[in-house]
Formats: structure tokens, sequence, C-alpha cells
């Protein structure tokens, strides 16, 4: 899966693709259907690319993997969680061993200390377990809107739509859902999106975006959906 770390909007990756509004076109609700009927004939049932046994291990890895990619998180993770799979385990590691363990990923200092306190608030407050609703998950420290909306959808099997980066220029880029903000975006993709396919609508628009959507050169010679994408910059064929 796509990393799931998240820059301001304007900034960065976020304005990479020089949005221009209306010169966008939005796809007609038979394009969005044709789009998830190729994505599901492709990948019936495409899984989240971090490495998890358990929700609070994917909520770790899902905090971890901000401003981060999942395979700087896989390699980590595994001795990670042999240590403390559990909010308790965690918190007998303390912040300090989580940090010796979490080094090598970016921002780890604020990260470990976010997931220190996370597991304070969930054996207080959710029995140890992750909570399968939106607000509550987003009062833990480390926790947004997009994290919430991965665990709500990976481990909860809700018809979320986690936008990152990638989902982001997709969305964009292609039509789906253009806007100026992930959470234009994601609005857009929950009203476009016919809701027998949102069930993993997510991943197969992070995989698109991470392997064929690319930022600077899209492969669109080999794109599945090219033939419905509204991209003015895409080769003429």
């Amino acid at each position: 899966m796509a990393s799931f770390g998240v820059q301001p909007e304007g900034t960065g990756l976020w304005s990479e693709l020089k949005l221009t509004g209306p010169s966008l076109l939005s796809l007609s609700s038979h394009q969005v259907r044709r789009i998830f009927e190729i994505f599901e004939a492709a990948d019936p049932a495409p899984e989240t690319e971090l490495r998890y046994n358990n929700s609070f291990e994917l909520l770790v890895a899902v905090v971890l993997s901000a401003q981060a990619t999942d395979v700087s998180v896989n390699k980590v993770t595994p001795g990670l969680f042999e240590t403390a799979n559990t909010p308790e385990a965690m918190l007998k590691l303390g912040e300090e061993g989580l940090k010796e363990h979490i080094c090598s990923i970016g921002l780890y200092n604020s990260k470990a200390s976010n997931i220190i306190r996370t597991c304070e608030m969930l054996i207080r407050d959710y029995n140890g377990e992750a909570p399968d609703d939106r607000a509550s998950l987003e009062r833990l420290p480390g926790v947004g809107r997009k994290t919430a909306n991965v665990v709500l959808n990976v481990v909860f099997g809700q018809s979320t739509m986690a936008v990152d980066t990638h989902i982001f220029r997709v969305g964009n880029r292609t039509g789906l859902a253009p806007g100026k903000t992930p959470l234009d975006v994601e609005k857009g993709l929950l009203k476009a999106i016919p809701k027998g396919f949102m069930r993993h609508a997510h991943h197969w628009l992070i995989l698109h975006g991470r392997y064929t959507c690319t930022a600077r050169k899209p492969k669109c010679h080999v794109c599945p959906i090219e033939s419905e994408c509204q991209w003015p910059e895409k080769p003429i064929a």
C-alpha cells in the first residue's frame, strides 16, 4: 500500500498536480463504474501492504507510516511486534525502547510519544482494543481522519476512503473526484463510487497511484483505465 503520510495541502506532493479546477472534467457515472469493474476484475480482494496481525498492530503501523513508506515501516514492525503487539506490552517496552525499534523512520520521536500515549488511552478508555468509530479513533494521539479511515476500512470493513497523496493525485488526474484538498477528494469519491465497490475502492486507488498513475511519469501506456481517464496531458495513442 502507499504511504499514509500527509503534508498540508498546497505544499509538497499535494501541489504536484498544479490543480486548475474546472479544466479537469469529472467522469460520468458509467465511466466510474467501468473503472471499478476493471479494478475488480484484475484484483478482486486487494489488501493493505502494511504487515499486521491484529487491529492494534495495524493502528501502530499506520501511525508510523505518516510521511514514510510502507516499505520502511515493514522493515521495523516485525521486530517491534515480536516484542510488543498489545498496548500493555508496548507500555512495558516504553517510549525509549520503542524509539530503538523505529529510529530509522522519519519523525520517530514524535511518533513514539504518540504511540505510547495512544496505548495509555486504549487501556484506560477502550479495554485495550482499537475502537470501531471515527470519533474515538481521532481522539487518539497521532491519529487523524486518514489514519482513522484506514483502520475503519481494513479492520472493521467500513466503506471509508483514506486519501493519501496517491489517491489525491488519482482522484484529480483521472477526473474521478477533482478537489483542492484531501477532504474534497474524499467526499467526491464517496459520492461517485458505486456502493458495491466501496469496500475495496481505497486499496484499488492507492495501488493504482503507487504502481501505474505515478507522480512524475505515469504509465499511461499500460494503464488499464486509460480509456476512461480524463487527464488532458495523457499521451494520445
